[in-house]
């Protein structure tokens, strides 16, 4: 099995490698022109055309106006650095409004990246970038450093708030998108603060959707993991965490979190918790300083045709096989079976989740986390036997909730 390395994009503070990182240069398309009527003036009147040609007799248009000539190597260049020129605009127009918005963050370990959530003083971040520090300081881009106090964070999605005196620096707050309807090929900027840098940008392009990451582990070593994850291209490297991924309108689509790479440096996978999932934590860390983030309590693999083959289930059944349910989990109390350890075979396989069919194991969880509330009850579509069996599950609080 592949190894993977995740690398989370924390600075230390005795560490400082410089790194060269290519930029990708976006061509963008003119929009068509609008199409003209011709309109003739009054009392004008166009008769058709009487005569035939003969089948074998050509026909010759003559007209007063000459066909268009082509475009010249220098008139197709000119319009291609035209083009060039505007994104570049349209690059330092985005950085110059939404930099601001942008902050480091320095602990007594190392450095990170974070934005203003709101004109209150709230700053989004990672969890790692600040858990265990006693100290926390926020610089904005015009040098002002200020004290920050910890409002709350969650393992689970590596968020924290931070809060900030919003009466000693003018804030610029920056709007969240729906991370829902982001595409593949979107054009993304990263802002933060790599290696100590502060304030550089990179741009890219997202890579990937509904990647799953490894999060936080509970106390008997199960690990949860964070649903919709982005994936980019644009660089990002240690020092990056916690900071926005914008899209070109200057909405966050995302935290940056985490690249996979062999080593230290950017190798052009980036990864991003999902905005919709900052929409949903950050609330409850500013009212609570926790969440509780559903669970069902569950370990799974998503059904292959060599699963189905060693479970006898038809060759493209799709859904995810519970491979053991958590002893006092939801899955336990609700009576769902995993897989026999001693036989290996076995195990429910869960198809639906209240109506909505279930493929990928990022399609239940993201609907967990991000649609759903401790102590809701959900019911799952169960095969089991070659059965389909309905079974009403209450959803509860996951043990790594920071509560």
């Amino acid at each position: 099995m592949k190894s993977r390395f995740y690398t989370v994009l924390f600075f230390g503070l005795t560490v400082l490698v410089l790194t060269a990182c290519g930029g990708l240069t976006q061509v963008s398309v003119a929009p068509q022109e609008e199409l003209q009527t011709l309109e003739l003036p009054a009392g004008v009147v166009v008769e058709p055309e009487t005569a035939v040609a003969a089948p074998d007799e050509a026909v010759v248009v003559e007209s007063d106006s000459a066909a268009p000539a082509a475009n010249t190597p220098a008139q197709t260049a000119s319009a291609d650095l035209d083009a060039i020129v505007a994104q570049q605009q349209a690059f330092i127009d985005l950085y110059n409004r939404v930099n601001p918005a942008v902050v480091s963050i320095t602990t007594e370990a190392g450095q990170g990246s974070g934005f203003v959530y709101d004109v209150n003083g709230r700053i989004v971040t990672n969890n790692h970038v600040i858990e265990g520090a006693n100290s926390i300081f926020v610089t904005f881009d015009d040098g002002t450093t200020v004290e920050a106090a910890l409002l709350g964070r969650d393992t689970g999605s590596d968020l924290a708030v931070l809060q900030i005196d919003a009466n000693e620096v003018t804030l610029t707050a920056v709007p969240l998108a729906d991370s829902d309807a982001l595409q593949v090929g979107q054009i993304v900027i990263a802002i933060g603060n790599p290696f100590g840098l502060q304030n550089t940008m990179t741009t890219g392009i997202i890579s990937a959707l509904d990647r799953l990451f490894p999060g936080a582990s509970d106390a008997n070593g199960n690990t949860f993991s964070i649903p919709n994850v982005v994936q980019t291209d644009a660089a990002i490297n240690p020092g990056n965490s916690g900071g926005p991924l914008f899209d070109i309108y200057g909405n966050v689509v995302g935290v940056n979190t985490a690249i996979e790479s062999p080593v230290r440096g950017n190798s052009g996978v980036g990864l991003a918790v999902p905005s919709n999932i900052v929409r949903v934590v950050v609330p409850q860390l500013i009212d609570n300083g926790a969440v509780a983030t559903p669970w069902l309590g569950i370990s799974g693999q998503e059904l292959n045709p060599i699963i189905n083959e060693q479970l006898n289930l038809d060759e493209a059944q799709e859904g995810i096989l519970i491979v053991e349910t958590i002893a006092g989990g939801p899955a336990a109390k609700a009576g769902l079976r995993g897989v026999n350890p001693t036989t290996n075979l076995g195990g429910d396989v869960i198809v639906s989740v209240d109506g909505r069919s279930i493929t990928a194991f990022d399609d239940l969880l993201g609907f967990i986390v991000q649609e759903t509330a401790v102590g809701q009850t959900v019911q799952l579509d169960i095969l089991r036997d070659g059965n389909i069996i309905t079974v009403d599950l209450t959803l509860e609080a996951r043990p790594d909730s920071n509560q």
